[in-house]
C-alpha cells in the first residue's frame, strides 16, 4: 500500500503551465501503476488522464495527449504531472492514485492522494 500526497496546484492563466507532484511512501513506487485523475466542480471524477506502468510505459487520454506528461523519479519516490497549454476546462481537483494492476481501469487503483486544486482562469 502506498500513501500519496499531491502538491503543486494553483491558479494559472489559460495557456500556462503547472507541474504537479505526487510523493509516495509506504512501499516501493516502481511496483505500482500510477495514474492521474481529476474531478471538476459538479462533475464525476475523470480518468485516468494518464498513467505510468511499472515498466515505464505510459498512456494518455486524448483530452490531454500532447499537453500533459507523466514522469517518475524512483529515487525521490515521486511522480510528476507536467501540464502545458492549460485550458479553463482543465480546472479541477487533481488526484494521483496507485494500483498493482490494470491501467485504464479506474477500479484497479487502490491508493489515493487527497488531491490538489488546479484553477485555469484569467
Amino acid at each position: 500500500q502506498l500513501q500519496l500526497v499531491e502538491s503543486g496546484g494553483g491558479l494559472v492563466q489559460p495557456g500556462g503551465s503547472l507541474r504537479l507532484s505526487c510523493a509516495a511512501s509506504g512501499d516501493t513506487l516502481e511496483y505500482f501503476v500510477i495514474g492521474w485523475f481529476r474531478q471538476a466542480p459538479g462533475k464525476e471524477r475523470e480518468g485516468p488522464l494518464c498513467f505510468s506502468r511499472s515498466d515505464g510505459s505510459t498512456y494518455y487520454r486524448d483530452s490531454v495527449k500532447g499537453r500533459f506528461t507523466i514522469s517518475k523519479d524512483i529515487g525521490k519516490s515521486t511522480v510528476y504531472l507536467e501540464m502545458t497549454s492549460l485550458k479553463p476546462e482543465d480546472t479541477a481537483v487533481y488526484y494521483c492514485a496507485a494500483g498493482l494492476g490494470g491501467g485504464s481501469n479506474a477500479q484497479m487503483y487502490t491508493d489515493w492522494g487527497q488531491g490538489t486544486q488546479v484553477t485555469v482562469s484569467s
